[in-house]
């Protein structure tokens, strides 16, 4: 007996617990969530003002009905039918007033606590990191900056209005129905309680439901993202079929968690009308028997069924609230955790503006992407690149080439060691100035919608056109332009879909060249183009921007030999770091493959290479 009674304690004490940190939870949630509401203050204040005082008006009509029936009609005076109908106008004209005003405050002030939370989450979003952004995934942020946010503002919108108006509603109407008969007026009572408990427990079955839809949700804009932006890879596979049925999987899921919950929640309107028209019954049979006891009026009974109706449809319109609720309770958490979540990459607290020159030293760094990664993506690298030399990149695929560079901008931050630009750690620069001054090319090369010129000034927002069109002729970008009937005014498509890859990789590279930058990297960038136009580029690199450090990763010797140093990328470790010939002579990788290319067939990610099954690995 005893020890199940402990074992009860124990229960209510976690259950207690666990209630206290949801409390905190929701409290916190709704504090950011509604801290966002700014200056639409007034307007969700002035929103219940208004649907309070259409509620008045609403509920002050059926006394002045009771008293025209009553003392006018009853007594055949006109006089008074007409002096309490004129109220009746006036009173409905003031209703009608305050409910227009709480649908435009309440309209004002819900689109405008979705607009300044879309804001406050894309700024968000902008100063996170790369590890920020891999946590929550794109297709997830998109849901919370569109389905959820929308789900927040419909909520708040019925809070405002309905929220304030049912409740109101149902205490005014139940303080006049007991004013005009108390013993009729419990009846009210009971049928309140007993549709309280059941929207309650109805509610709780629904939400663990609604909870679940949003990761469903995030499940399908993964699907259409994934496959409108590879739509072109789709068809050429032919796999229409498969993502179709793909997309086909992930709707059908978010069907049946919104059949699942909604299964419970249309529970609500049969109960809620047998109740109204129980309660219309046993009104309309006890007041009748009360008429003929001449211990109530016709006027005060249809006064009392009007506000039976009152009470049961504001019960009503509280039960949708609490599903409106419930969904948005899952939103807003969602919201919450974008905006409250702090970047992994931090300014110092007093940041260094100013890079001395392009200069880079990697002192033992050892990187992972995960804390709890069984094996680091870079192991113990330690380089040391002058200001203005031409460093090659070489290595298979998975061997952290692109890892190595994103260091240098401070894309990622490393795990153990120190990077250097300028003679200073990463961290020690103001993040925004030293990646003004370090310009990367990636390896997928994004292009936006707008002309060639509004793609250009990414680079500079301040740059003529003469600098545009001398970063273009760097970049051998100026060859193909001059032919477009448009020439730089020529509209690129969102993506850049209308230019070639090669065409597209060279636009990329003089945006880069645009920022002036002290460190040129090109992560793969030039992989599209062909030997002779690559060729060109480099040798333009070397006779105009001498002084910028350069990074080329590549997977072609060609691309790389005339570096002033080349660095053999090899299962996340330096394998080999010299010039071409130095090399040549000392690394068997560099060796192997610059033996095969030269035969026309050597390649980083040859499968028969023997050497790769023993070397390659790690992370790219």
């Amino acid at each position: 007996m005893q020890r199940d009674t402990l074992q009860k304690q124990r229960k209510m004490k976690k259950l207690q617990k666990l209630w206290k940190g949801r409390q905190h939870t929701v409290g916190k949630t709704l504090k950011v969530v509604l801290g966002q509401v700014k200056e639409f203050r007034l307007a969700s204040i002035l929103t219940p003002i208004c649907m309070i005082g259409e509620v008045v008006m609403e509920m002050i009509i059926p006394l002045l009905m009771a008293s025209i029936i009553d003392d006018g009609v009853n007594a055949g005076n006109m006089d008074h039918i007409l002096r309490v109908g004129l109220w009746m106008v006036v009173a409905a004209a003031a209703g009608l007033a305050f409910g227009v005003g709480g649908a435009v405050f309440g309209a004002k002030a819900s689109t405008g606590l979705a607009r300044n939370l879309r804001h406050a989450e894309f700024a968000a979003i902008q100063e996170y990191s790369f590890a920020n952004i891999d946590h929550f995934g794109v297709a997830s942020l998109v849901t919370r900056l569109t389905t959820d946010v929308t789900n927040i503002q419909n909520a708040f919108q019925m809070i405002l209005r309905i929220g304030f108006r049912a409740p109101m509603t149902m205490l005014i109407a139940l303080a006049m129905a007991f004013l005009i008969n108390a013993h009729l007026a419990s009846i009210y009572l009971i049928a309140v309680a007993m549709l309280a408990v059941f929207i309650f427990y109805v509610m709780g079955k629904a939400g663990k439901y609604f909870s679940e839809v949003f990761k469903k949700y995030d499940a399908v804009n993964e699907s259409v993202q994934e496959n409108v932006s590879a739509i072109r890879v789709v068809k050429s596979f032919v796999r229409e079929d498969y993502e179709n049925d793909r997309f086909r999987k992930a709707a059908e899921n978010l069907y049946t968690l919104f059949v699942r919950a909604e299964k419970m929640v249309v529970m609500n309107m049969p109960v809620m009308m047998a109740t109204v028209y129980a309660c219309i019954l046993l009104l309309s049979w006890l007041g009748a028997k009360m008429i003929v006891q001449d211990t109530l009026t016709t006027g005060e009974l249809m006064s009392l069924l009007t506000y039976c109706m009152n009470i049961l449809m504001s019960l009503m319109m509280l039960s949708i609230i609490f599903v409106m609720v419930t969904m948005s309770e899952a939103s807003a958490v969602r919201i919450a955790e974008v905006l409250e979540e702090e970047s992994t990459l931090k300014n110092p607290e007093h940041p260094v503006t100013e890079i001395a020159d392009g200069s880079v030293r990697f002192d033992h760094v050892t990187f992972s992407y995960h804390e709890k990664a069984e094996k680091p993506v870079l192991s113990d690298i330690c380089l040391d690149i002058h200001s203005g030399e031409t460093i090659g990149i070489i290595g298979g695929t998975g061997s952290s080439k692109s890892s190595l560079v994103n260091l240098i901008s401070r894309l990622y931050d490393v795990t153990d060691g120190a990077v250097y630009v300028g003679g200073r750690d990463v961290r020690a620069y103001d993040m925004e100035a030293l990646r003004n001054k370090v310009a990367v090319v990636l390896q997928k090369n994004v292009l936006f919608s707008g002309t060639i010129y509004e793609n250009l000034r990414w680079g500079n927002p301040d740059a003529t056109d003469e600098q545009c069109r001398k970063a273009c002729e760097i970049a051998c970008a100026d060859e193909f332009i001059e032919k477009l009937p448009d020439g730089y005014e020529t509209y690129i498509e969102q993506g850049g879909t209308n230019v070639s890859g090669g065409q597209r990789q060279r636009l990329c590279i003089a945006r880069a060249l645009l920022k002036e930058p002290k460190i040129l990297i090109l992560d793969d960038s030039t992989s599209a183009v062909d030997t002779a136009t690559d060729a060109k580029i480099r040798k333009a690199f070397r006779e105009d921007i001498p002084e910028t450090t350069k990074f080329i990763i590549a997977q072609r010797i060609s691309s790389v030999q005339d570096a002033d140093r080349i660095i053999v990328m090899n299962d996340g470790k330096v394998d080999g770091f010299g010039t071409h010939d130095e090399l040549l002579a000392s690394n068997e990788i560099y060796r192997e493959v610059y033996e095969e290319q030269m035969q026309g067939s050597g390649d980083f990610d040859k499968p028969d290479q023997e050497y790769k099954s023993s070397r390659r690995g790690g992370a790219r």
